[in-house]
Parts: C-alpha cells; sequence; structure tokens
C-alpha cells in the first residue's frame, strides 16, 4: 500500500477570492480534487493553517498577550477544519476532524493508530488545533503530523509555483529550483516553510514538494505520480 500524503493548505486557500472567510466555489473544488486523488490510490491527511480568520502571531505587545493569541490561531485552524470536513461530505467522501484535545462534536483528540487506520480506509484526515501548544506554526505541524503517520511526502500548497532564489512576484529575475536539497533550503532561509519544518522533514526522511494550487486540477496532480513544484528531499 502507499505511503499517506500530507498536504498543508493555508487558510488564505479557502478564501480564494472571496471577500469573506471563505469561498466556497474553492473549497468545492479542492473537495473534489482530494477524492480524486483518493479514487486513484492516493491517502490524504491535511493540516490547514486558520490565516483567513486570524493570526495568533499578529496578536502582541498592544494587541494584546501574543500567548492567547495564538491559542485564538489554533482555534481558527478548527473552523476551517470543520468547513474542510463539511465539503469533503457534501462531495461524497469520508473526512475526521482531530485534533491535540478532543471536543465534542467537533473534533477527535489525536490518536495516532486510529488516524492511520482512517488513512488506510480512505478517509481525509485533516488535522485541526496545531500542535496544541503557542509558538509553533501550522508549517510546523504538518512537519510533525506528517513524521508521525509515515507520509512519503508534505504538499504545501502555494500561489507560486515552486521555491525561488526571491520573490518572483516581485523580482522578474528570481530563478525557480526544479530541486533543492534540505540543507540547501534551510541555508538558503527561503520563504515556503518555515525552518523548523525544514528540519523535522530533513530528519524524519519526509520530502516536501512547493506547487501552485490556484488552477483547477493542481491539487489531484500533486497527488499523483507526476506531481508540479518543487521538490525538497535528502
Amino acid at each position: 500500500m502507499l505511503r499517506p500524503i500530507l498536504l498543508k493548505l493555508s487558510g488564505e486557500a479557502l478564501r480564494g477570492t472571496a471577500d469573506g472567510i471563505f469561498d466556497r466555489h474553492e473549497l468545492m473544488r479542492v473537495a473534489q480534487e482530494l477524492l480524486s486523488g483518493i479514487d486513484n490510490g492516493a491517502r490524504v491527511g491535511i493540516v490547514v493553517g486558520g490565516g483567513n480568520i486570524l493570526r495568533g502571531d499578529g496578536i502582541s505587545g498592544d494587541k494584546g498577550d501574543p500567548t492567547r493569541g495564538h491559542y485564538m490561531g489554533m482555534l481558527a485552524t478548527l473552523i476551517n477544519s470543520l468547513a474542510l470536513k463539511e465539503v469533503i461530505e457534501d462531495a461524497g467522501g469520508d473526512c475526521e476532524v482531530v485534533a491535540p484535545h478532543n471536543i465534542p462534536n467537533v473534533a477527535h483528540q489525536y490518536n495516532r493508530a486510529q488516524v492511520v487506520r482512517w488513512l488506510d480506509e480512505g478517509v481525509v484526515v485533516v488535522f485541526g488545533g496545531g500542535t496544541g501548544h503557542p509558538f509553533f506554526t501550522t508549517d510546523t505541524t504538518a512537519a510533525l503530523r506528517a513524521a508521525e503517520i509515515g507520509a512519503d511526502c508534505l504538499l504545501k500548497a502555494s500561489n507560486v509555483d515552486g521555491i525561488y532564489t526571491a520573490d518572483p512576484r516581485k523580482d522578474s529575475s528570481a530563478k525557480r529550483f526544479e530541486t533543492l536539497s534540505f540543507d540547501e533550503a534551510i541555508a538558503g532561509r527561503y520563504q515556503v516553510m518555515d525552518q523548523a519544518a525544514f528540519a523535522i522533514c530533513r530528519d524524519q526522511s519526509v520530502s516536501i514538494r512547493v506547487f501552485d494550487m490556484r488552477q483547477p486540477g493542481a491539487i489531484v496532480q500533486a497527488l499523483g505520480p507526476t506531481p508540479p513544484g518543487t521538490l525538497v528531499g535528502s
């Protein structure tokens, strides 16, 4: 059986081009492409951010207690997790939300053995609530969960088609990498993921692929045998 894949989605991806928190059309596209990937044999876990609602690291100093801000951000990821569960089930799939703590009617408490069984059964598992601790990003959560479930790859859904030497939206001379080693990615301090996430994946032999999810079909292609984007590996 194929090893599972961990898909990291930003909260902003769920907003799409809408003015509100969610873009229902974009949510349904994500759900349908996920289920197409599962029909083709993929086993998929998801970590979703909360930036379309609130960024925990944006609350500090005069704005409030940064620790509490991170807890607020973790709650935002649970709202997004439930939104994904709803559209995946509406599209005919099975989905379970798990979090560091049990929240009745919202999320199961994380149990690795149960998560692996669900993945083997074709259930999409959405990891909400971050790590349960402040000051860890959802990128780090994604790396941690990918390692725990034995994922073959962490797919980082982005708004650019890979890793560049600079932001291609600001620098027309930026060059795109086809592949990078973990050490190169860490030394280059590329901003697509935080350094802790790169280090966890390097140490646990989980490759990372950064791809542009904005185009229709991008997610199902990323879950297939010829994924797009930049590959970071050993």
